[in-house]
Parts: C-alpha cells; structure tokens; sequence
C-alpha cells in the first residue's frame, strides 16, 4: 500500500514501509506539468506501476 502526503513543495511517500520524498522539480519533469496540475493519480502512477486508483482525481493546486 502506499500512502502520500502533498505540500507546497513535493510529496512525502510511504511505499511498502519505505519512506522518501518527491520534489515538486521531479514530478514536474516526470509529468511535463506544472505541480499545482498535477493529480494525485499521477503521482501515484510515478510510485507504482500499476496503483489502485480509488475516487476521483484531484488537482495539486486543489489539495495545498
């Protein structure tokens, strides 16, 4: 299972009892989007290669 966590700056992870951190400047570039467009379902997508994606999308910028 994995759990995120997002602020202003990037996204804390626990990855199947591994915690570590994603930068706002990676997922930007993972993505090709700004941070604030980016949804947690693509975050998700960057952790797992195949998540469990529950519930409707949400906007970074509609999060923080």
């Amino acid at each position: 299972m994995t759990t995120i966590a997002i602020d202003d700056d990037g996204v804390d992870v626990v990855h199947e009892g591994t915690e570590f951190r994603l930068d706002r400047e990676l997922i930007e570039e993972a993505t090709q989007k700004s941070y604030f467009d980016v949804t947690d379902h693509e975050i998700l997508r960057i952790i797992e290669k195949d998540p469990d994606l529950s519930g409707e999308a949400r906007r970074v910028g509609d999060i923080v």
